[in-house]
């Protein structure tokens, strides 16, 4: 089997969950004050994106960051061109860790519209797709965002990201498609409702042999999306966080047979730069644990 043979198989049907270490210029400041680090303690950008790097590095390198639990990591653009363990991020994850790397793509998001946030232009993709291969990225993704339970905004989220998707599948690559319904949406559920329509209208249109992944808000209802699970062109369908607690996403994931955990600040929330190497290493190993439980228990 080719590498790329090895990643699908692993992304397919192996137990574990995906790490989302993709916080990008907008949620960077947030993610390093969760971590200990106050914006007080830098200066500028090069130097707020430095520290959250060696946080990244702090968490791939620690020895629970492996592919027995975390299948997958999604990757920030400036991590993907970091190091780690004196190779490439990419190469130190699948061929230290066994841990499939992905790469976040999108922009951030346009201002709010009929409810939704679609994703900023990206002019730039094919170039940033092509040395993402070049770099042994097997996938991508990419964040929009539902407020309300607006049908027409919402086949407007879905119809760019199935858009998009098809340019990343161009390149060799699988996208992961993410449209992220807010847990603080007063019409979650009838939201929910039309996502999954509009999901399996895209997803029922791509040829056969062309996959993709989505990562989704927790529903509403259990097992809501197990349709989507099922769909012949959907490797996987994995849960963001979305602001729960670790704790309250990872018992709200059990009852969502067939999804995984690919979380953020869930996976993060205990870590503290001030943690001795001993202690963080052991924080992460519990919270790695709790989530590979969460996931497994779902498959």
């Amino acid at each position: 089997m080719t590498a790329d043979e090895r990643m699908m198989s692993q992304m397919t049907s192996k137990k574990g969950f995906i790490a989302a270490l993709d916080q990008s210029g907008g949620s960077t400041p947030a993610a390093l004050r969760l971590y200990g680090i106050a914006d007080s303690n830098y200066s500028g950008e090069e130097e707020m994106f430095r520290l959250m790097h060696a946080m990244r590095v702090r968490i791939m390198t620690a020895p629970a960051f492996t592919g027995d639990k975390i299948i997958g990591a999604i990757l920030f653009e400036r991590t993907m061109d970091g190091d780690a363990g004196g190779r490439s991020v990419p190469s130190f994850l699948w061929e230290d860790r066994g841990v499939v790397p992905f790469l976040k793509v999108d922009k951030g998001l346009s201002a709010e519209e009929n409810g939704v946030q679609v994703m900023k232009p990206m002019p730039d993709l094919d170039a940033l797709l092509a040395r993402a291969v070049k770099k042994g990225i097997f996938g991508t993704k990419m964040r929009s965002v539902i407020a309300h339970a607006d049908r027409a905004g919402i086949a407007a989220v879905v119809k760019q990201q199935f858009d998009v998707a098809r340019q990343i599948i161009g390149h060799g690559l699988v996208p992961i498609i993410e449209p992220e319904v807010s847990i603080k949406s007063p019409t979650k559920g009838e939201a929910e409702e039309i996502l999954r329509e509009e999901l399996a209208r895209g997803l029922d249109a791509l040829p056969v042999g062309e996959r993709v992944m989505i990562k989704l808000t927790i529903p509403t209802v259990s097992d809501f999306y197990k349709p989507l699970i099922d769909h012949r062109s959907v490797v996987r369908v994995v849960a963001l966080s979305g602001g729960y607690s670790r704790a309250d996403a990872c018992e709200k994931l059990t009852h969502n047979h067939g999804m995984i955990a690919s979380f953020s600040r869930a996976l993060t929330e205990d870590l503290r730069d001030s943690m001795s190497d001993k202690e963080f290493d052991a924080s992460l190993a519990r919270t790695v644990d709790e989530i590979y439980s969460a996931s497994a228990s779902t498959i």
